[in-house]
This record gives C-alpha cells, structure tokens and sequence, in this order.
C-alpha cells in the first residue's frame, strides 16, 4: 500500500523513529541486488533517508556508482506485521556538512556513533513509501 509522503500518519512517522533495524538493498555492478543491514534515520520534511557507514564498505562503493547512473536503492523496515520500504534515488555524501545531519540522526534513533575519518553518508531522497496498512 503505497503511502502520501505529504502526510504520514502519526502510526508511520512514529515507527520511523523506533529503534529498529532495516535492510538496505543496492546493486552490485553485475546488476544483482546487495542486501544488508542497517541503521538509518528519516527527515519527514526534507524527504531523505540515511545511513551512516564508512568510504569502502560495499554499500557505500555500490551507492557511489549506483548514484552515477542515478539509480534507486530500498530500505525497508520489519516489525512483526509492521513494515514499510523507502525508495528512491541514492547518492553518497562525504563532506563534513553532509555527514552530519546522517550522524545527529543515527544518535538520535539508535545511540552516538564512534568517530571515524572515513565516514560517508548514503541518502536516499524518498519518493514512495509503501507499507503495512496498520500504519495508514
């Protein structure tokens, strides 16, 4: 069920602030799907997803190239019969002002990540949501 990205429920906007894993699915450049798990953080208003890793982790490689070609990348979220995918285009940011917002986020949702010079954000400028219909 696809969701307006206008308006969220309270349900949905709520659940994206729970502490929960997710997936992340990217491409490798073979074309088959890279699946792996994730933290991340969702600005409702600006309509990005993020996710904070490090330069050469496959998910951040795959994200560069997949940005190249202007590619989409999923992440989705499971608890129980609540579940909602994010999708969209996927870029990979590397600069201090860039990286922060993806760093103030995972902190706020999970906890404060350790430091790390090689750190790299991959967003995702959502533009479907679908999800279970108990989050309508």
């Amino acid at each position: 069920m696809a969701f307006d990205l206008a308006d969220l429920s309270a349900d949905a906007r709520d659940f994206l602030t729970e502490r929960h894993l997710a997936t992340l699915t990217t491409a490798r450049p073979d074309g088959s799907p890279h699946v792996t798990p994730v933290g991340f953080s969702y600005d409702v208003e600006a309509r990005i997803a993020r996710v904070i890793t490090w330069s050469a982790s496959r998910k951040a490689i795959h994200a560069a190239d997949m940005a190249e070609a202007g590619r989409r990348a999923v992440l989705c979220q499971v608890d129980g019969a609540r579940w909602m995918s994010l999708e969209g285009t996927v870029r990979l940011v590397s600069d201090a002002d860039g990286i922060a917002p993806g760093v103030r986020g995972y902190a706020a949702r999970y906890r404060e990540p350790k430091d790390r010079d090689d750190r790299v954000v991959i967003e995702i400028d959502v533009d479907r949501i679908i999800g279970s219909g108990r989050l309508r």
